[in-house]
């Protein structure tokens, strides 16, 4: 594959479906996100079991306990199939776990991202700066990013299968 040419989602999937080892995948299939420079893997991890009685501060020092434990016991493997598929797919790979109902990003890219804002647009994340919700303008650019990401779920879900459905058309016309 050279680096023009992209693997589809599908295959990296399959791949990692492949690849991953099944103890890390026992509780739920690995959620593999593909972007143009990045791969973030989402484990599902049990959480640790307390009686009934423990307080929320118990409960989130085990599931610390129980991240680190997996983050440690597992960084070995991770780094070897993150440089496998890295060197494949020619894009970083980023591992993420799921405990509970928290989700918990180990390492992953920050890719800047070149944008023309108008001066209302500008104002907006200034705004936001000025309030101390974000910390400067990219800050407050990923933030409204967020917002709109959450509240349009099922709206960009929408136009990503739909984008899918072109892709899967591409690959039947007379150049596949």
């Amino acid at each position: 594959m050279t680096a023009t040419e992209t693997a589809p989602s599908s295959s990296i999937d399959a791949w990692f479906a492949g690849r991953l080892p099944s103890e890390w995948t026992s509780v739920q299939a690995a959620v593999i996100v593909v972007d143009r420079e990045e791969i973030t893997v989402t484990l599902t991890v049990e959480p640790p079991t307390l009686d009934d009685e423990a307080s929320a501060a118990d409960r989130a020092e085990a599931v610390a306990g129980r991240l680190a434990g997996f983050r440690e016991d597992t960084r070995d493997r991770r780094i070897a199939i993150a440089r496998e598929a890295e060197h494949r797919f020619e894009r970083k790979v980023a591992w993420a776990v799921i405990i509970g109902e928290q989700t918990h990003v180990f390492t992953h890219l920050a890719v800047p991202v070149m944008s023309r804002l108008r001066q209302p647009e500008r104002l907006v994340l200034d705004t936001l700066v000025a309030a101390n919700v974000a910390r400067s303008r990219a800050d407050a650019l990923a933030w409204c990013v967020r917002l709109v990401g959450k509240n349009a779920d099922e709206w960009l879900a929408e136009l990503r299968d739909a984008m899918s459905a072109v892709d899967d058309v591409r690959a039947t016309g007379p150049d596949a």
